[in-house]
């Protein structure tokens, strides 16, 4: 009797095991997308400057009355934000523009949605060497962004300012073959957009992201030699998560609060001109 009451109770015990919880449950690839709940955490992945400084205001003053927890996740390049919320590694990010999400989508094969608009960061033209962009030199080296929406953004600042022409209709996709008009005959440099600062001093100039400016110590506002119109201006860079989770509450009110005026005076005091709050 003992035995088999041994066996038996050896026999309960694996069953519960095998039915219990002692190993820990694996996070499905949409379990930090969806971050439901009071006790839920939002990882959300931004460039440092100036997103993650937004996303740290928002998480440190305005986040917890509204009840929402707040991780921020630094990325310094423009590809691992997008793949990591694809995966569900993220459950938001904070550092593109929707064209370029457009092309990612398209060419990366991921679904991810634009949510809320947040702010505008004007590309603009930097040199070491000029003062005004009328000094640029027959045959001078311009570095410019290499990813597709970056690079044709680069190309009509350059048109809209006169230093080339592009073919009629090129659009955010223009590339280097759709300049028309080079009458500086102008030589191209496209480099990873995080390089471009650096690049400053090996170019007669660079046109350099706006995010990646003020890293770098540059003011936009009042040093670039051209710097991109605000107005109608389509490269507002907004949160951004993966299709199927914009209405999300935690999502939603993640987005009002990056809309809230006391996020638009803290863009306003902190960058001074050089990045501007969308309407």
């Amino acid at each position: 009797m003992k035995i088999h009451r041994l066996v038996g109770a050896v026999a309960l015990a694996l069953s519960l095991a095998a039915c219990g919880t002692s190993q820990p449950a694996t996070e499905s690839t949409t379990g930090a997308t969806a971050a439901e709940g009071a006790d839920a955490v939002l990882k959300v992945g931004a460039s440092p400057v100036p997103h993650a400084e937004i996303l740290n205001f928002v998480k440190d003053n305005l986040a917890p009355a509204a009840g929402l927890k707040l991780e921020v996740v630094e990325f310094t390049d423009y590809v691992q934000p997008n793949v990591q919320l694809e995966e569900g590694q993220l459950t938001a990010n904070f550092f593109q523009h929707k064209p370029y999400l457009d092309d990612f989508n398209t060419t990366k094969g991921t679904k991810l949605s634009f949510v809320t608009p947040v702010h505008l960061e004007p590309l603009g033209l930097y040199s070491k060497k000029i003062t005004d962009v009328s000094a640029l030199a027959a045959g001078a080296t311009v570095a410019l962004p290499n990813d597709a929406t970056n690079l044709g953004r680069a190309l009509k600042l350059l048109a809209d300012n006169g230093i080339v022409t592009l073919k009629d209709g090129a659009g955010t996709a223009a590339t280097e073959r759709d300049v028309t008009g080079n009458p500086k005959n102008l030589q191209f440099k496209p480099l990873e957009a995080a390089q471009l600062p650096r690049s400053l001093e090996d170019v007669d100039a660079a046109v350099i992201n706006g995010n990646y400016a003020i890293e770098a110590g540059l003011k936009p506002a009042s040093q670039a030699l051209v710097l991109e119109k605000t107005e109608g201006n389509p490269y507002v860079n907004g949160l951004v998560v993966q299709a199927g989770h914009e209405k999300d509450a935690n999502i939603v009110t993640l987005g009002k609060l990056l809309q809230d005026q006391k996020v638009k005076d803290f863009i306003k005091q902190k960058y001074e001109g050089s990045v501007i709050a969308a309407e």
